[in-house]
């Protein structure tokens, strides 16, 4: 018995540091709070937060919008990079492939940035280092002065033959909503065969996965019906999830609101996101679907992660709730810097 314990005692102990971070994360109702305040105020709440290390490190070099971006994002890279240091065994293993999304967003918003002619300073403020490219390697990417010299640096990263496939489609439509998909697509990919290998703890990954790949589907899905996309609805599908492309195929033809939500619903089993999918019978704003998509796949991270307590969830849950506390800190910080009233600051917060 003695013997047991020892084995699962540093999965108890890193699944307990993350109930006891999650803990700490910003409450909704201060982030009401917020709405109501200006951006010095604004600074000075998050300065008492877990940020305060990060702004008072800055404080003498930035000011502003400037300051809050770079504190955010440089405490959500540290916390990441601390939370890979306590974990264990196959656990490190699979946040290390989850935190493998930030070179995704990381290399598209440097390519973005570059193609945008946006100084080399804004874009390295909200860049994450918590991937497989770290600090010195996004510097040399910012360094380069064009989309494909940055791509050329990447020779080797298992993200290149995608980026180098996708970008004269890029260039010549001036979207990346297509690269970004494929991106995604190898991505899930790779992390469903690491999760299906035989690990020790990879069906509690694999719940995980599946469900991001239903959400993400969804979202799309909801995207094309509002006409924001104008690529191929096949193109943007990805493999994995409870929907074959057929099924995604098909569901983008349905033009019916009611009819569409009762064609969803029929190829899902989760129950939080059936109750979800009634309510947006009635049309929606684009934003405020994706936003409560979001809540309902937090919220089944968390039922995962009770029922599963010394598992990849608790981890998983506290990576996207930090990851959705820099978000919302940082739509509050925009909005009040453009002057946006607080009923639209609010739309864009995950609550």
């Amino acid at each position: 018995m003695v013997a047991v314990k020892s084995v699962f005692a540093p999965y108890i102990y890193v699944c307990t540091r993350m109930r006891v971070r999650k803990a700490k994360l910003i409450p909704r109702e201060e982030y009401m709070r917020m709405l109501n305040m200006s951006l010095p105020e604004i600074t000075r709440i998050i300065q008492e937060t877990q940020y305060k290390q990060e702004i008072d490190e800055l404080s003498s070099v930035f000011s502003g919008i400037d300051l809050i971006e770079v504190a955010l994002s440089w405490n959500l890279a540290k916390e990441y990079q601390k939370i890979l240091e306590i974990t264990p065994g196959n656990l490190k293993q699979f946040t290390q492939s989850y935190l493998r999304r930030w070179d995704i967003q990381n290399v598209l918003t440097i390519l973005r940035g570059k193609m945008q002619g946006e100084k080399v300073g804004k874009i390295k403020e909200i860049l994450v280092p918590a991937g497989s490219l770290d600090r010195v390697m996004l510097d040399r990417l910012l360094a380069e002065d064009s989309p494909e010299k940055i791509i050329d640096v990447l020779k080797g990263n298992r993200i290149y033959p995608v980026l180098s496939r996708e970008y004269p489609v890029t260039k010549e439509s001036g979207s990346f909503s297509r690269m970004e998909n494929e991106l995604y697509k190898q991505f899930f990919s790779e992390i469903i065969a690491e999760a299906e290998s035989g690990l020790k703890g990879g069906k509690q990954f694999l719940d995980f996965i599946r469900f991001d790949i239903d959400i993400r589907n969804i979202k799309t899905l909801f995207r094309l019906r509002a006409d924001t996309f104008e690529e191929d609805a096949r193109d943007m599908y990805i493999a994995g999830g409870v929907f074959s492309a057929a099924d995604f195929a098909n569901l983008n033809t349905v033009r019916d609101q009611a009819e569409f939500i009762e064609l969803l619903k029929a190829k899902i089993r989760n129950s939080l996101l059936i109750s979800l999918l009634d309510e947006l019978k009635s049309e929606k704003a684009i934003r405020d679907v994706e936003s409560r998509l979001t809540r309902v796949q937090l919220e089944q991270m968390e039922s995962l992660s009770k029922r599963n307590p010394f598992s990849i969830h608790p981890i998983l849950v506290y990576l996207e709730k930090k990851k959705y506390e820099v978000f919302n800190l940082r739509a509050l910080a925009r909005g009040k810097e453009s002057k946006l009233p607080s009923e639209r600051i609010a739309e864009y917060l995950v609550v």
